[in-house]
């Protein structure tokens, strides 16, 4: 089949980060780590392991940062992956094969993948503390069992992902689509569940003002989810494209703030939450007062060194956002007691009295609420026009991408 391979190959690295400097093209040029190729169709782990020929899969942030290398070489998450890899994990598609342990799903069957390899996956029995409750991104055995190391689906090389035409999956990993679900809905069930994740975990107030800092895929997702289960709160968007602030403020935030300049986003916050703004000897100013939640799609140090500037006292900043770590000014952080809080992918969530996983809720919410997040779907790509579609990815700005997908 053919498929996106990317190796951990030190001289095609080398030589991506070198011919980059010029153009960013290099990073998906022959000389990459990433390579179009033909590769033997996947084989079933174990008995219980079904074939999902996909559909759709879209493009994760984390996949198009590693493909254009946007990280360090010591970070420690690498303990937990595997090479080559067939990147993609936001797959949707239908059962094409299963096998002879499997006793839940069947051929034809329209699925959207639920990507952890955790304990199930990986043959466990009894399962880890934390996938016995339904918290399978956090699972203790993701570097053992059947598979080699991997999170997720894309980032073991034993299970392969859906930059490829056929994606294997335990049964467990395949959750249905609902008859009057489409697929262009179901393929954005794995990022609507991230920030439906670190919404529900960490939720707002039932007054008052959040900011959501960034404007990509998982920032509009939480604005989106924010209008919809917290409608009494105001929501303020900081964009770094106009089609974002566009998107933003239909998607339901009431205020946009753009990402530059950079000194002007405290005393705009200010402004909106009539907030004191405290000029220091040197640097951006801090508020006395601001807003009471963050919800942070990008993860920066700027933005966390912005951040805990516009907070009020106790708030709270869920980070969803992949970044290279870089110093910044977190004084704020401690004086004001606010609480920075990572917040990883998804799994089952107490929602209105229930236990489901996010996934299930998401098309509930679809069918109940009405929502409706496909504006974002903006770009559609071939596999063989992968150079295209990762490049959409990085120049927003320049393609107006939001969500890219590539589609078989």
């Amino acid at each position: 089949m053919n498929a996106l391979v990317f190796d951990m190959s030190i001289p095609r690295m080398a030589a991506s980060k070198v011919l980059g400097m010029f153009s960013s093209r290099a990073y998906v040029g022959r000389l990459s780590a990433l390579r179009y190729l033909k590769i033997p169709e996947p084989t079933l782990p174990a008995d219980d392991w079904v074939l999902i020929r996909t559909r759709y899969c879209g493009i994760c942030g984390s996949d198009y940062k590693q493909v254009f290398l946007d990280g360090n070489m010591d970070n420690p998450m690498t303990s937990l992956i595997s090479f080559p890899q067939v990147l993609g994990h936001e797959v949707v598609g239908y059962i094409e094969k299963v096998g002879p342990g499997v006793r839940e799903r069947k051929v034809g069957e329209r699925v959207v993948l639920n990507p952890w390899l955790s304990c199930g996956p990986r043959g466990f029995e009894p399962p880890c503390a934390s996938c016995s409750e339904g918290n399978f991104s956090r699972c203790y055995n993701f570097h053992r069992g059947l598979l080699p190391p991997g999170i997720h689906t894309g980032n073991s090389s034993a299970a392969t992902g859906g930059f490829a035409e056929l994606v294997p999956a335990h049964e467990s990993m395949c959750i249905p689509i609902p008859d009057d679900i489409r697929f262009e809905e179901a393929v954005l069930a794995d990022p609507y569940s991230v920030s439906l994740h670190a919404i529900l975990n960490f939720p707002p107030p039932e007054d008052g003002t959040v900011l959501v800092y960034g404007c990509g895929t998982l920032g509009l997702l939480s604005i989106d989810i924010l209008r919809t289960l917290y409608p009494n709160i105001r929501v303020v968007a900081v964009y770094r494209f106009d089609h974002q602030r566009e998107m933003a403020l239909q998607f339901g935030a009431q205020e946009a703030i753009a990402w530059r300049p950079l000194e002007d986003i405290v005393p705009a916050v200010g402004a909106l939450t009539r907030a004191e703004v405290l000029e220091p000897q040197h640097g951006k100013p801090m508020l006395n007062g601001g807003v009471q939640a963050i919800y942070d799609s990008v993860g920066t140090a700027e933005t966390l060194e912005v951040g805990v500037r516009v907070c009020d006292w106790r708030a709270r900043i869920a980070i969803t956002g992949v970044a290279t770590p870089r110093r910044f000014e977190w004084t704020p952080l401690y004086f004001k007691e606010i609480s920075l809080i990572g917040s990883n992918a998804f799994g089952m969530e107490t929602h209105e009295g229930r236990r489901s996983h996010s996934m299930e809720i998401y098309f509930d919410m679809i069918k109940t609420k009405g929502v409706d997040v496909t504006a974002i779907l903006t770009h559609r790509f071939r596999l063989d026009q992968y150079a295209e579609a990762l490049l959409a990815c990085r120049h927003q700005g320049r393609s107006r991408a939001v969500k890219v997908l590539f589609e078989y």
